[in-house]
């Protein structure tokens, strides 16, 4: 029967897929021409992500409250989807002395600075504004309805020179003038925390921890019209050697003055 099929197919000059042969007989589609077929198209779908900017310190009581938020948000829309770094920064930031390690960089204070908290823990959802942690639930909620303008491919490999950064942006919905920002981000750090009953707890383990901004603190320009991509390269990016690579990843991220449009990220390899 299925050679008859194909022989019918034929002769009525359709196209058929190699999975849609029984289907033929209620649905088929119009003879495209060879020279036709090549049309680039835009990805189907592309999933929102949403950014979490936590600006934390470990002499912060209240940031490992803040934390166990982000976790309980990252457990329920998983990894991908939520995708939080942990700014140590400002007043209750701490620098590495010669007794206790520090996570707190001058990077995150410029980005604790522009923002002009008056407090910590503090954080942003999307570049959105400065929020408290007990609404960062329904703010993730929120951005997670909006569909995505942008989507992102990110690869990180560790070389003998350093980090090899590349990052392919595409419009899905007009013109975008942004800027590109990557991030490298150590998981599960190991370092002393204040806690919220006054104590102090040596061996914290501090999820998601900013190190270091790949092309600047601000990121790079970027242009990108209605279905182009356009990609960006960063090559030989030096990291600490007292950074875990295995558990490192880079965090890429594309905005504009309305927020952020959309963020991925991306595990080294090696």
């Amino acid at each position: 029967m299925i050679p008859k099929l194909y022989n019918r197919i034929r002769k009525a000059g359709r196209c058929l897929t190699g999975l849609s042969v029984m289907a033929w007989l209620l649905v088929s589609c119009s003879y495209i021409p060879e020279s036709e077929r090549l049309i680039p198209v835009l990805p189907a779908s592309v999933n929102r992500n949403v950014l979490i900017e936590d600006f934390t310190g470990q002499r912060c009581m209240n940031c490992p409250t803040a934390s166990d938020i982000i976790e309980g948000l990252v457990r329920e829309y998983g990894e991908e989807t939520v995708v939080p770094v942990a700014i140590h920064s400002g007043p209750l930031g701490f620098v590495t002395n010669e007794r206790f390690k520090g996570l707190k960089t001058v990077t995150g204070d410029e980005y604790f600075a522009r923002w002009e908290s008056d407090h910590q823990p503090v954080g942003m959802i999307d570049r959105k504004g400065l929020t408290d942690y007990p609404v960062w639930g329904a703010k993730v909620y929120e951005e997670l309805q909006k569909p995505s303008t942008v989507d992102i491919a990110v690869s990180a490999h560790v070389t003998d020179s350093g980090l090899d950064v590349a990052a392919d942006v595409t419009s899905l919905d007009g013109e975008v003038n942004g800027r590109l920002q990557l991030w490298v981000v150590e998981d599960s750090v190991t370092a002393f925390q204040m806690m919220p009953d006054g104590t102090r707890k040596d061996d914290y383990v501090h999820r998601h921890v900013f190190r270091a901004a790949v092309n600047g603190t601000w990121g790079e320009d970027i242009s990108v019209r209605k279905g182009e991509t356009v990609s960006r390269r960063h090559e030989g990016f030096i990291l600490d050697d007292e950074w875990n690579k295995g558990r490192m990843y880079v965090v890429a991220f594309v905005y504009d003055e309305s927020g952020v449009l959309q963020v991925v990220r991306k595990n080294l390899s090696h």
